[in-house]
């Protein structure tokens, strides 16, 4: 591939899978170069934290000894990078890991505007990372996760979290049978680590999933479960539901909320990874909640 410098710059580094990252590289032996927009305390020799410009500039080279940087993990949002691309353009990067999200497929037709927005987001970043870096000679590598949790940190189980404990229950719209494939960010990580250094990586882009394949419904039940509480789970009407979202909208932390969520809770949103499998080695645990995955 492009030989094997230990060393790689991290853009995102703070992110739920940066938090995962950053102790699998440093584990593994590799020199780390971690961005941040906010200041960050040096936390040892193994991590050199960069603050970067709010503006998107490029904040002064980092010294290398080997004169460039050219392994990059973006695990900030796709549509970031691109403010960077100066900043990887002076590093002279030779290969770049980014992360997207499968919601670029299946928020594509959402009824909610904000979510098709989202989706074109995503389209357009990936669009760009692409034409960047083949106009460069840069190997790209695209990883588009399914719904990501752990560590407490998510905003997909933590949200469940904060419903149940508010109201002591969960509101499904009708049966809410979609299929998920919920995906740990440590199994992120794993995945970006891979894709900086498998060959066959290069120039491609990859669907991951969790192992398991379960139900809308079955996920929320094992939220329950992990909190110590027996599911209890009430069906209610769209109009019902509506009515629902624009309360908790206007409640502190759940603006999120919208009636297209609760229509996709009956519709499978189950991608393949088969690819990422042969190529990255990907094998990703089933969706076992523990402690350490629950918000305090």
């Amino acid at each position: 591939m492009l030989g094997q410098p230990r060393h790689v710059g991290i853009l995102g580094a703070t992110s739920l899978v940066g938090a995962c990252l950053l102790p699998l590289l440093t584990g593994a032996g590799w020199q780390v170069t971690a961005f941040s927009r906010r200041p960050v305390a040096q936390d040892g020799r193994a991590v050199l934290w960069q603050q970067l410009p709010a503006s998107g500039g490029v904040p002064p080279l980092v010294p290398l000894s080997e004169g460039s940087l050219p392994l990059w993990i973006c695990v900030a949002p796709i549509w970031v990078l691109p403010e960077y691309f100066g900043l990887l353009d002076a590093h002279r990067a030779r290969r770049v890991v980014v992360l997207s999200s499968t919601s670029r497929f299946t928020k594509d037709d959402s009824t909610d505007p904000e979510e098709q927005a989202i989706a074109r987001r995503l389209t357009d970043a990936e669009a760009r990372v692409q034409a960047w870096a083949e106009s460069r000679g840069v190997e790209w590598v695209i990883l588009r996760p399914t719904l990501i949790y752990g560590l407490g940190l998510d905003k997909n189980i933590v949200e469940m979290v904060r419903i149940i404990r508010r109201l002591g229950f969960f509101p499904l719209l009708g049966r809410a049978n979609g299929l998920r494939q919920p995906i740990h960010a440590e199994d992120v990580a794993r995945a970006c680590l891979s894709a900086l250094q498998a060959p066959s990586a290069a120039n491609q882009a990859y669907n991951i999933s969790g192992s398991e394949t379960i139900p809308y419904r079955e996920m929320v039940a094992r939220v329950f479960t992990a909190l110590g509480r027996r599911p209890c789970l009430l069906t209610v009407p769209l109009w019902a539901f509506r009515l629902a979202v624009a309360v908790l909208r206007n409640l502190s932390g759940h603006r999120q909320w919208s009636a297209a969520m609760a229509e996709r809770m009956n519709r499978d949103l189950v991608f393949d990874h088969t690819q990422a499998n042969l190529d990255l080695g990907f094998k990703p645990k089933a969706f076992e909640l523990t402690a350490k995955d629950l918000p305090s």
